[in-house]
């Protein structure tokens, strides 16, 4: 069975800001992006063991297995003009591919806007959604599925860091390693877009 991954797993192990003041925990949801407040401070995230109706763009859908994946969002009121907000996404992604490498060895790729790329197959993928000063910054990365679990996809068939690895890496140190990775290349990206 998997560690599970509510704050008292993650939060000691966190080195940045990315996971307070508010870290919300949840065992199943329909989506963690619905699950992080309009008022949620910076730095807020919602993590969730299973996601039963994840969006992903035009509307597609991401679910999430229960303890097979690494599903979470993440609060961010990045003070720039809402032209430039996408232009973070493809550096959101580029974070998922550092701590990737990072923690497993294998190297992922991005493919723009949103996902990310193991063996030309999807292993994960990342929605931003805009409003009122915020951004929530949705990530989906396939953990311990093994091929059966996986959707059907006709263009970028899913995978899985199991399926690639032959076994599934840690899902705390993930987390941790994509917090991190992302807090590095935001502020970067802020000092680049003109904060």
């Amino acid at each position: 069975m998997a560690i599970p991954l509510g704050p008292c797993q993650i939060r000691p192990r966190l080195k940045g800001r990315f996971g307070f003041p508010l870290y919300l925990y949840a065992s199943r949801c329909v989506s963690t992006q619905d699950l992080l407040p309009e008022n949620a401070p910076e730095g807020a995230l919602a993590v969730a063991e299973e996601q039963l109706g994840g969006r992903g763009r035009r509307g597609r859908s991401w679910e999430g297995a229960r303890d097979a994946s690494l599903l979470f969002s993440l609060c961010l009121r990045p003070e720039v003009a809402t032209a430039r907000l996408a232009s973070f996404t493809p550096v959101a992604a580029e974070a998922v591919v550092e701590a990737i490498a990072s923690v497993t060895g294998v190297e992922a790729s991005v493919k723009p806007p949103n996902d990310v790329l193991l063996s030309g197959r999807k292993v994960a993928g990342l929605l931003a959604e805009a409003s009122s000063g915020r951004v929530a910054l949705g990530i989906g990365i396939n953990v311990g599925q093994r091929n059966e679990d996986l959707p059907e996809r006709p263009v970028y068939p899913a995978t899985s860091l199991a399926i690639e690895l032959g076994r599934p890496p840690n899902r705390v140190e993930l987390l941790v390693e994509v917090l991190e990775r992302l807090e590095q290349l935001y502020d970067r990206w802020l000092d680049e877009v003109g904060v």
